[in-house]
């Protein structure tokens, strides 16, 4: 028996823009990384290739609600990179 894994229901909070949402979806459709929020469990960002998407997944995976989204800073990334935390 072959069963497929759904994908998450997505739900746009903040009224985004269709590509916006629909590189998400993309996203979580091919297990994108992700990186928990520290100070609030179910918390995630994930990186697309210009945006970083702030959302919430539900615990049971069912459900993702899309909160944010910013640009990636390249500059910032690459500084955080070479330099060593003081």
């Amino acid at each position: 028996m072959n069963l497929h894994k759904l994908p998450p229901v997505l739900e746009d909070l903040r009224n985004h823009s269709p590509e916006q949402v629909a590189e998400l979806r993309l996203l979580l459709s091919s297990d994108a990384p992700s990186r928990p929020d520290p100070r609030r469990p179910g918390f995630f960002e994930v990186e697309g290739s210009e945006s970083v998407y702030y959302v919430f997944r539900y615990p049971n995976g069912s459900k993702v609600l899309l909160l944010g989204v910013w640009e990636r800073d390249p500059v910032a990334e690459m500084v955080s990179c070479s330099c060593p935390a003081a």
